[in-house]
């Protein structure tokens, strides 16, 4: 299935005109959710800490499709850096319509083997830095009349994932926060959450390492355990992901505010 190719899902006008801000966008399915919106006729700002690794980014967006994409190195741990940096963006390049909240995940492991000290760096990374994103950006998404804004976050949000427990705390917070906007923001934006499943990135291969060295398990053998899960028995692609993420940008979706979208090949258990 080439996405985006002959295969691509949406209208390659779909998203002209609208300017997308896409967090941890240098790889992984934030990189992905890039390519779609730019395919779609978006003018892309492609963000993380990478300067590098976005430049040649915004290279294969000029590929797909005719908006004007940009580079915005940044670290979103940073909250006093990430309102300098946006500010001034939105001061060159115009309102930001689309918002696509997305970080790294913290590193695997038992919740309690984690100090208090160890939430600080993640929870910057995503709970602060979207919230900083959020207030900055909103008013001019009401001020144009159309805003989206969707979180990259984890399945983990409907059922805890073992050995990532750090990771669930965050996650769930960062739903809970979602949640709580979808009553609060003007009737132009919306806000929603995609919750990745396994998916093929350099994540779940850092994960299923983590777990190779605490439990003696081969990567083969903890593939062989996630895929068990998942009725689809294979993993996610990064496109897919973004494919549904997509779709919740679009003048089309403006009837959804405050889900929680799986992408996960039916992992899920719950209704």
């Amino acid at each position: 299935m080439d996405l985006l190719g002959n295969d691509y899902p949406y209208s390659t006008s779909a998203l002209t005109g609208k300017h997308a801000l896409v967090c941890g966008a240098s790889k992984g399915i934030g990189a992905a959710t890039a390519k779609m919106l730019a395919k779609a006729g978006a003018d892309v700002t492609v963000c993380a800490r990478s300067e590098e690794a976005l430049n040649q980014l915004c290279q294969e967006l000029k590929t797909l499709g005719n908006g004007n994409h940009h580079a915005l190195p940044l670290d979103l741990e940073d909250t006093e850096s990430i309102r300098t940096a946006v500010s001034d963006l939105l001061q060159q390049r115009g309102n930001v319509h689309i918002l696509i909240n997305n970080a790294g995940g913290p590193p695997g492991g038992p919740l309690l083997a984690n100090t208090v000290n160890d939430f600080e760096a993640p929870f910057k990374r995503h709970l602060h830095a979207a919230h900083t994103l959020t207030q900055i950006i909103s008013p001019g998404m009401e001020e144009d009349g159309y805003g989206r804004i969707v979180q990259i976050i984890s399945t983990s949000v409907k059922e805890p994932i073992p050995n990532i427990g750090l990771s669930n705390t965050l996650r769930g917070a960062m739903a809970s926060w979602a949640k709580s906007l979808s009553r609060e923001l003007a009737p132009c934006i919306t806000i929603n959450n995609v919750l990745p499943g396994f998916t093929n990135t350099e994540r779940l291969g850092s994960l299923a390492s983590s777990i190779n060295q605490r439990t003696g398990k081969t990567v083969e053998e903890v593939h062989s355990g996630w895929m068990s899960q998942v009725p689809i028995e294979r993993l996610i692609e990064p496109l897919e992901t973004a494919s549904a993420i997509t779709f919740l940008t679009l003048p089309a979706s403006g009837g959804i505010r405050g889900v929680s979208l799986a992408v996960d090949g039916g992992r899920l258990r719950g209704i």
